[in-house]
Protein backbone atom coordinates (compact mmCIF):
# COMPACT_ATOMS: atom_id res chain seq x y z
CA UNK A 1 0.00 0.00 0.00
CA UNK A 2 1.27 3.35 -0.82
CA UNK A 3 0.83 6.06 1.09
CA UNK A 4 0.25 10.03 -0.49
CA UNK A 5 1.46 13.26 1.06
CA UNK A 6 -1.53 15.00 2.19
CA UNK A 7 0.56 18.54 1.72
CA UNK A 8 3.51 20.39 2.28
CA UNK A 9 4.88 20.43 6.36
CA UNK A 10 6.10 24.42 6.99
CA UNK A 11 8.14 25.04 9.60
CA UNK A 12 8.46 27.82 12.29
CA UNK A 13 10.49 30.95 11.73
CA UNK A 14 13.52 30.34 13.81
CA UNK A 15 15.22 33.54 16.30
CA UNK A 16 18.73 33.62 16.05
CA UNK A 17 21.03 34.50 18.86
CA UNK A 18 21.40 37.78 17.74
CA UNK A 19 17.37 38.92 17.10
CA UNK A 20 17.15 37.16 20.32
CA UNK A 21 19.20 39.85 22.03
CA UNK A 22 17.59 42.67 19.87
CA UNK A 23 14.27 41.70 21.52
CA UNK A 24 15.64 41.55 25.15
CA UNK A 25 17.26 44.81 24.97
CA UNK A 26 13.52 46.04 23.48
CA UNK A 27 10.95 44.63 26.45
CA UNK A 28 12.25 47.34 28.74
CA UNK A 29 11.88 50.40 26.23
CA UNK A 30 8.82 52.63 27.19
CA UNK A 31 7.09 54.23 25.06
CA UNK A 32 9.61 57.77 25.56
CA UNK A 33 12.41 55.44 24.46
CA UNK A 34 10.51 54.00 21.61
CA UNK A 35 9.52 57.72 20.20
CA UNK A 36 13.10 59.11 20.94
CA UNK A 37 14.99 56.52 18.78
CA UNK A 38 12.29 56.95 16.12
CA UNK A 39 12.99 60.81 16.18
CA UNK A 40 16.77 59.77 15.99
CA UNK A 41 16.64 57.87 13.21
CA UNK A 42 14.98 60.33 11.11
CA UNK A 43 17.40 62.78 12.10
CA UNK A 44 20.65 60.75 11.25
CA UNK A 45 18.90 59.27 7.89
CA UNK A 46 20.46 60.02 4.45
CA UNK A 47 19.05 62.65 2.61
CA UNK A 48 20.08 61.27 -0.55
CA UNK A 49 18.08 57.68 0.96
CA UNK A 50 15.26 58.85 2.47
CA UNK A 51 13.10 56.11 4.89
CA UNK A 52 10.71 53.96 3.01
CA UNK A 53 7.36 55.72 3.82
CA UNK A 54 6.01 51.82 4.57
CA UNK A 55 8.64 51.27 6.67
CA UNK A 56 7.87 54.42 8.54
CA UNK A 57 4.54 54.02 8.64
CA UNK A 58 5.03 50.28 10.37
CA UNK A 59 6.85 52.12 12.65
CA UNK A 60 4.46 54.58 13.83
CA UNK A 61 2.00 51.62 13.79
CA UNK A 62 4.41 50.03 16.25
CA UNK A 63 4.36 53.26 18.66
CA UNK A 64 0.79 53.56 18.99
CA UNK A 65 0.68 49.77 19.79
CA UNK A 66 3.03 50.42 22.59
CA UNK A 67 1.42 53.47 23.63
CA UNK A 68 -2.19 51.70 24.14
CA UNK A 69 -0.34 48.95 25.76
CA UNK A 70 0.78 50.99 28.35
CA UNK A 71 -2.76 52.07 28.65
CA UNK A 72 -4.08 49.62 28.84
CA UNK A 73 -1.51 47.98 31.76
CA UNK A 74 -2.13 51.32 33.52
CA UNK A 75 -6.20 50.34 33.85
CA UNK A 76 -5.19 47.30 34.53
CA UNK A 77 -3.15 48.13 37.78
CA UNK A 78 -6.68 50.22 38.78
CA UNK A 79 -8.37 47.40 38.43
CA UNK A 80 -5.94 45.04 40.41
CA UNK A 81 -5.91 47.78 42.63
CA UNK A 82 -9.82 48.29 43.11
CA UNK A 83 -10.33 45.11 43.86
CA UNK A 84 -7.77 44.52 46.17
CA UNK A 85 -9.43 47.45 48.16
CA UNK A 86 -13.04 45.67 47.54
CA UNK A 87 -11.51 42.20 48.67
CA UNK A 88 -9.58 43.74 52.20
CA UNK A 89 -12.42 46.34 53.13
CA UNK A 90 -14.70 43.03 53.58
CA UNK A 91 -12.52 41.43 56.10
CA UNK A 92 -12.32 44.86 58.34
CA UNK A 93 -13.45 43.09 61.47
CA UNK A 94 -13.36 39.80 60.54
CA UNK A 95 -11.07 37.21 62.09
CA UNK A 96 -7.75 36.04 59.63
CA UNK A 97 -5.35 33.58 60.03
CA UNK A 98 -2.39 32.94 57.01
CA UNK A 99 -1.67 30.32 54.93
CA UNK A 100 1.04 28.56 56.89
CA UNK A 101 -0.78 29.84 60.65
CA UNK A 102 1.93 31.47 62.09
CA UNK A 103 0.03 35.07 62.30
CA UNK A 104 -3.42 35.54 62.95
CA UNK A 105 -5.78 38.18 64.42
CA UNK A 106 -8.97 40.38 63.92
CA UNK A 107 -8.29 42.99 60.99
CA UNK A 108 -8.95 46.18 61.87
CA UNK A 109 -7.24 48.36 58.42
CA UNK A 110 -5.75 47.58 55.30
CA UNK A 111 -3.47 49.33 52.84
CA UNK A 112 -3.56 48.78 48.84
CA UNK A 113 -0.08 48.75 47.24
CA UNK A 114 0.59 47.43 43.53
CA UNK A 115 -1.88 44.66 42.89
CA UNK A 116 -2.19 43.51 46.61
CA UNK A 117 -3.37 44.31 50.30
CA UNK A 118 -1.71 44.29 52.80
CA UNK A 119 -3.99 43.79 56.10
CA UNK A 120 -3.09 45.51 59.90
CA UNK A 121 -4.31 43.12 62.78
CA UNK A 122 -5.66 44.42 66.50
CA UNK A 123 -2.63 42.67 67.84
CA UNK A 124 -0.28 45.09 65.42
CA UNK A 125 0.52 42.12 62.97
CA UNK A 126 0.78 42.70 59.43
CA UNK A 127 -0.40 40.34 57.11
CA UNK A 128 -0.67 40.21 53.25
CA UNK A 129 -3.36 39.14 51.02
CA UNK A 130 -3.01 36.33 49.73
CA UNK A 131 -3.94 32.75 48.52
CA UNK A 132 -4.28 30.43 51.18
CA UNK A 133 -5.53 33.12 54.27
CA UNK A 134 -8.22 32.00 56.30
CA UNK A 135 -10.98 33.70 57.42
CA UNK A 136 -13.67 33.88 60.08
CA UNK A 137 -16.11 35.78 61.52
CA UNK A 138 -18.62 38.55 60.51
Amino acid sequence: MTVDAIGSVTSLPTVTPTQSNEISALEGLDSDAFLQLLVAQLENQDPTEPMDSTEYMAQLASYANVEQNTKTNDKLDAVLAAISATQAGTLVGRSVTSADGSISGTVTGYEVFGNGARLTLDNGATLVMEPGLKVSGQ
